[in-house]
């Protein structure tokens, strides 16, 4: 099975634009999520899937590999279909461009599950360790079977109780992995779901099309960046865990 890495970058983030080029500590987020993911696969089977020819240019000055999307994707899974329509493999791991911490042994474990169970959708899941994050909007929160099958996904802190105490939480790490089929199933949806919608997150189109979602249990050792005050997250965690 040969298995590809797809960055999605897009430039105009409503929340953040120009996220992917932003400097954290001397090298782009773009970048550093890039050699992030060459710690768990070789740099010539990971590309950059981008619109946006400064991203394009960037990436390729680091010596990335890019591969060109259209300005009109919904998500960052529509545009690592697009992607999928240009590269030869049979498995696509999507590690979203603004996780600058990602370990190599969890994208690995995504992979690996993915491999074991063709067919499968899969996406990374960690605990979460801080109340601030469990009420955070920004932070995506997942409610799994105990086999893995994810039952639903939320922005709101879930699962939650009367007294409305965080107990025990996980929240979504953004590396997925799909096969082409998985891909253009999603792809095929007359744009985004209902829930999709309300939520802003792709993965429910998944479980709003009867498609299941494989989570996969890995490290709390990532930090995304979704806002401009997230970057200061970041640096603080290089200098602690003594990376460059």
């Amino acid at each position: 099975m040969k298995t590809v890495i797809v960055i999605p970058a897009r430039f105009k983030s409503s929340r953040f634009p120009g996220k992917p080029l932003t400097m954290i500590a001397g090298k782009s987020l773009l970048r550093r999520t890039w050699e992030r993911c060459t710690l768990a696969m070789p740099a010539a089977a990971i590309w950059i899937a981008t619109d946006d020819e400064r991203i394009a240019v960037h990436a390729r000055d680091f010596g990335a590999q890019v591969v060109m999307t259209g300005a009109d994707c919904l998500t960052g899974t529509d545009r690592v279909y697009e992607a999928s329509l240009k590269i030869d493999a049979d498995l696509f791991l999507d590690v979203q461009g603004d996780e600058p911490l990602i370990e190599a042994a969890d994208i690995l474990a995504v992979q690996a599950f993915a491999e074991a169970h063709p067919g499968a959708v899969v996406n990374g899941m960690a605990p979460i360790l801080d109340e601030g994050d469990w009420y955070s909007r920004m932070i995506p929160k997942v409610v799994a079977a105990p086999d893995g099958r994810l039952l639903y996904m939320s922005r709101a802190p879930i699962p939650n109780n009367k007294a409305d105490a965080l107990v025990s939480a996980m929240r979504q790490v953004c590396v997925m992995a799909f096969d082409k089929a998985s891909l253009a199933a999603f792809a095929g949806a007359a744009g985004k779901t209902p829930l999709e919608e309300i939520e802003d997150l792709e993965v429910l189109r998944f479980l709003e099309m009867g498609i299941d979602v494989r989570m996969v249990r890995v490290s709390a050792a990532s930090i995304a960046v979704d806002l401009p005050d997230d970057v200061a997250k970041v640096e603080a965690a290089l200098r602690v865990r003594g990376l460059p």
